[in-house]
């Protein structure tokens, strides 16, 4: 079946995409748990798609990013079912599932939203009125067409603007006392995943489902893991709260109108001496709870419980009451935030974030680890195959596996290692009754690294320093993208380096192009990238992962230095701390690991097809130099490395010269 589907897409068969389908399929069929890297080019969703369909049960595919869930959806999956669907016997039939505000409600569209007293608004006064009134017609449009009324469908709008046609699932009314549950986008897509085989959808959805135990996805018994890299920290975003005083005053207005007696007043006072307590307090993570902010979350927990109770129960056949819907959902996020920091439990950490222009100051809880729940839960439960380009980090998948709750002693079968190095195994007959055997099986790439990439490390440059870019980095920058003519994706730590580098290349370069993350959308920059070879595309972490440029219009990536998390990070510092406390290696484990991650993804960006060739620049010399080194270089793709500068300017020189 493989090979009819490549052939009908008009691919070509590739060795990794068999070997990957083939121990995909054995996975589903014996009920083990795989970790399988598949290199850029291998074609990988083909390679989990087709054994997802021919098995006998429902798969779960979930993502981490909206741009693989769309190539799924809209393009590999309609291709592949177009295909191979009329073959006998086989449920072709697929979902995408999003979370609930995702889809337009047409209780909003309708009836209009609530504001802060509680008060349905029809149309928002001022420039934000006309979108409202274009979103609710692309809304309407939809419920006729049949379509599904998913916010990356609508006309293009604000978070804001968008908010004011979609619910969170706290605010939703629910299907049996909505007026327009039977018409609801969110309850459809429900009911087709229902009876879908395949269903589409993202890591945070994943995670609420599985590890908080809110059903959000019909049963199913594999869940396939794209972008599996990404897993741990997507499931530690799911699972972070943040409080700050202006949404503790913001529920308490919604609920004014709502309750008889004086609970709104009194979560409105717990706002100001949360906001009090704040403003003593220190950013940064809290080794222990300091008493005036322990006392102001008591305040918020218990003024909100307070609320909760005093909200009048809905009367049998009454018409629903958006207001009150969204008051309680407010009130009741802020009472669960305020109770889980209250509690100050060892298992999570909470630190204080410094407010921007933007952003109020606010707390923050996130996990210490997430491996427990997916062990627990995830893994318990279903069949699981995670799957990425990255996911062997220091040569071995020793690190990812641990990350997702997979222990590396109960590890029973694998491919040998890069380099030939022999994976350690465990006989299945040797693991305790609750283990959780997993294969990891690496399937290669289709490209030839040693040929196609050079590793340079400017092992000549000192050690990155705090103060950002110094002049030995800057005119090592400028000296590679005058030998590469442009062709440059400069890789940063921060926007401050990004900025300066490319300020100091436009001066000393001024006939090259260049481009700096900030200065206009980013799909806007890599169009620009992509048209005019001689140019440099300067930016931060958000070019690291998805910016896909293949062609000789990215010959030389630049990475300014290893991507170690801050040493101020308050929860990267509290897990290595924990590691460290517990006998481990905290820095290899936290630190190296997230790094190696980052540096592997970033190398990533240079070698999309056969015909591409180039240089990974590393201008941080502990690559090179550190104990560690060798684990970050085992990370990335088999690249032939270097630490001589002249050499790497001679086969850049010698790249675009030959290049269009």
């Amino acid at each position: 079946m493989l090979a009819t589907a490549v052939a009908a897409l008009g691919g070509q068969q590739r060795h990794g995409q068999e070997a990957m389908a083939e121990a995909v399929a054995a996975a589903m069929a014996d009920g083990e748990h795989l970790l399988i890297q598949a290199g850029t080019g291998t074609g990988k969703s083909l390679g989990y798609l087709v054994p997802a369909l021919l098995h006998d049960k429902r798969v779960v595919v979930a993502t981490a990013t909206l741009a693989l869930q769309h190539q799924l959806v809209e393009r590999d999956l309609p291709r592949l079912v177009k295909a191979v669907g009329s073959r006998p016997g086989l449920d072709a039939s697929y979902a995408v599932l999003k979370g609930r505000s995702n889809y337009a409600c047409l209780h909003r569209v309708r009836e209009g939203a609530p504001d802060d007293q509680g008060e349905l608004i029809q149309v928002p006064e001022g420039s934000m009125g006309a979108k409202i009134l274009e979103l609710r017609r692309w809304a309407e449009q939809a419920v006729e067409d049949k379509g599904t009324g998913e916010r990356d469908e609508a006309p293009r709008h604000t978070d804001k603007e968008w908010r004011q046609v979609s619910v969170t699932a706290r605010e939703c009314l629910g299907a049996t006392k909505c007026p327009f549950g039977e018409e609801c986008f969110a309850e459809r897509a429900k009911e087709k995943a229902q009876r879908s085989h395949l269903i589409v959808t993202n890591h945070s959805l994943l995670a609420i489902d599985a590890i908080e135990g809110i059903p959000m996805i019909p049963e199913y018994d594999v869940v396939v893991i794209d972008e599996a890299h990404e897993l741990a920290a997507r499931v530690t975003q799911a699972a972070t709260d943040e409080l700050w005083a202006a949404e503790v005053e913001r529920a308490a207005r919604r609920s004014v109108r709502h309750v008889e007696g004086n609970e709104a007043d009194e979560l409105s006072d717990a706002s100001d001496a949360l906001r009090a307590a704040m403003g003593e307090a220190r950013p940064g993570r809290f080794e222990t709870l300091p008493e005036d902010l322990a006392d102001a979350l008591v305040l918020v927990r218990d003024a909100a419980r307070a609320c909760v109770s005093a909200f009048p129960k809905a009367d049998a056949g009454s018409e629903p009451d958006a207001g009150l819907s969204q008051a309680k959902a407010s009130v009741q996020e802020v009472f669960a935030t305020a109770e889980r920091m209250a509690a100050f439990s060892e298992a999570d950490v909470l630190w204080l974030a410094e407010g921007t222009d933007r952003i109020p100051p606010r707390l923050c809880v996130a996990p210490l680890q997430v491996w427990g729940p997916m062990r627990d839960k995830l893994l318990a439960d279903n069949t699981v195959v995670l799957t990425s380009a990255t996911l062997m980090l220091g040569g071995d998948f020793d690190s990812i596996a641990t990350n997702v709750g997979l222990k590396p002693s109960e590890r029973i079968e694998g491919a040998a290692g890069r380099g030939g190095r022999a994976a350690t195994v465990t006989r299945p007959e040797e693991l305790a009754d609750d283990a959780q055997p997993w294969l990891g099986v690496d399937v290669g790439s289709p490209f030839d690294y040693p040929k196609q990439a050079i590793l340079y490390v400017a092992r000549h440059l000192p050690p990155p320093g705090r103060d950002g870019l110094g002049p030995a980095q800057l005119d090592e920058i400028t000296e590679l993208v005058d030998a590469a003519e442009g062709r440059t994706l400069g890789l940063f730590s921060s926007r401050r380096a990004a900025e300066a580098a490319a300020e100091h290349v436009r001066v000393k370069l001024p006939h090259l192009t260049t481009l700096a993350q900030g200065e206009a959308q980013l799909p806007e920059l890599a169009r620009q990238f992509v048209e005019d070879p001689h140019t440099c595309l300067f930016g931060t972490l958000g070019l690291w992962q998805g910016l896909d440029v293949p062609g000789d219009t990215c010959q030389l990536v630049i990475i300014d230095r290893i991507p170690f998390p801050r040493p101020d990070d308050p929860l990267m510092s509290a897990r290595q701390k924990a590691v460290d406390k517990a006998g481990g290696n905290g820095f290899m484990q936290v630190a190296a690991t997230h790094s190696a991650l980052l540096l592997a993804q970033g190398a990533g960006r240079l070698i999309r097809t056969h015909t591409d060739r180039g240089v990974v620049a590393v201008l941080d010399p502990r690559l090179a130099t550190a104990r560690y080194g060798s684990f970050l270089k085992a990370s990335l793709p088999p690249m032939w490395s270097t630490t001589d500068p002249q050499v790497v300017r001679k086969a850049l020189a010698r790249l675009a010269s030959t290049a269009r």
